[in-house]
């Protein structure tokens, strides 16, 4: 199976992000910790993460090799624990 670019699951996670406005501002700030620094000097030139390091979290949330189908609601989940945490 293809690996999933970085690209191809962030623009899944905004269409998912978009249904929830009161995560956006969270959304916003998890994507900035999670930008490599000097993004602008590596393909493909957008503040998308790292592949690798999407593809370890894959890996580690859901198994096997990562390539399985990513359930939405989880990034939702996510969005909301990392909005509960005290600045």
């Amino acid at each position: 199976m293809r690996r999933r670019s970085s690209l191809s699951i962030a623009i899944s996670a905004v269409v998912v992000i978009l249904g929830h406005p009161d995560l956006w501002l969270t959304a916003i700030r998890q994507a900035f910790r999670l930008v490599p620094n000097r993004w602008w000097t590596r393909r493909p030139f957008l503040p998308v993460p790292d592949a690798g390091y999407m593809h370890f979290r894959l890996v580690t949330a859901y198994g096997g090799d990562g390539e399985g189908q990513v359930d939405p609601n989880d990034l939702i989940t996510y969005l909301r624990w990392c909005r509960s945490w005290p600045a």
